[in-house]
């Protein structure tokens, strides 16, 4: 197949507090507020990097219908872990940034390290626990 011309438009993280990962992405990460619609458990918001096309889309997933308590329960554990989504993130300059996210109080998972696979990266959680894993440009 040939002819097609794709990006990533967005990709999504579960939330768990709304205003908490507003803040985590917007204050800490620098990140732009796109859309915010909705309300309470069933809010959606859309952040980015300034000057690119592509999005994170904050989304619910324990508003999701038909989830049975256990499921429910179980979703929000792996979520709380770092187990069910996560995003990986560049840096120009990785010692820089993670000093930043230190600072602001982000929840530190592995500090900066040169992996035995050729990147330099660290990581932290977002305050859903979702990963976050930046590396070097």
């Amino acid at each position: 197949m040939t002819g097609m011309n794709l990006t990533i438009h967005s990709s999504f993280l579960p939330h768990t507090d709304p205003e908490a990962s507003l803040a985590f992405y917007r204050d800490v990460l620098g990140f732009e507020v796109r859309l915010d619609v909705g309300q309470g458990v069933y809010r959606w918001i859309t952040v980015g990097p300034p000057g690119q096309d592509t999005a994170i889309v904050l989304h619910p997933p324990a508003a999701t219908p038909g989830l049975t308590d256990e499921e429910r329960t179980a979703l929000l554990e792996m979520i709380a872990k770092g187990s069910y989504f996560g995003v990986n993130l560049s840096a120009p300059d990785l010692d820089t940034t993670f000093a930043a996210l230190e600072a602001a109080g982000a929840e530190v998972v592995q500090e900066p390290i040169d992996q035995d696979y050729g990147l330099r990266d660290c990581a932290v959680r977002d305050p859903a626990g979702n990963m976050i894993r930046i590396q070097q440009q």
